[in-house]
């Protein structure tokens, strides 16, 4: 059975490399070294010898103290998430018969909608007869593309779905 795979960087005897290029704690470059020789110093100090840049060739390692490490990635790993922002699709459902004041009020919120930086799909529902005239459909798409056309752009163009008609538009 092989030992559990530890995530984060390796350190003291995890490291695999014969020799590593050594920086102290203080960011002084103690040049190229053999592994063990560097465990050693780094305890001395009371530190680990942590690979920073494994890729390297030979790894350059650092004396550190590796929880405090880990906490200090795990808490700007926090910080980036938190800032980061989701883009979410929002969905306006509207009928090709739509009256003018629905259409503007739909409209205000297709443009907050694409204001905070999400997605719009806007479906337009067909009924009955209604399938028979699918141009209205297409002028009213149409008409929103129009009316939107300088803060988003058309991610997917109209298209019927059985019953329906889909477009997507993404903020520009």
């Amino acid at each position: 059975m092989q030992p559990p795979v530890k995530s984060g960087p390796r350190y003291d005897n995890l490291i695999q490399s014969d020799k590593v290029r050594v920086i102290d704690h203080e960011g002084e470059n103690l040049g190229v070294m053999y592994t063990r020789e560097a465990i050693e110093q780094a305890n001395e100090l009371g530190l680990n010898l942590v690979e920073v840049s494994p890729n390297a060739d030979p790894p350059v390692c650092k004396f550190l103290d590796v929880g405090k490490h880990r906490f200090e990635a795990q808490k700007k790993a926090n910080a980036a998430r938190k800032t980061q922002k989701t883009q979410e699709i929002k969905e306006i459902k509207m009928r090709p018969n739509i009256d003018t004041h629905d259409y503007d009020v739909k409209m205000r919120n297709v443009n907050k909608f694409l204001e905070h930086g999400d997605k719009v799909k806007i479906t337009l529902r067909f009924r009955g007869r209604e399938m028979a005239h699918q141009e209205l459909g297409m002028n009213l798409l149409k008409r929103v593309q129009d009316d939107v056309d300088e803060i988003a752009k058309v991610e997917a163009f109209p298209r019927l779905e059985g019953r329906q008609m889909l477009m997507v538009l993404a903020p520009k």
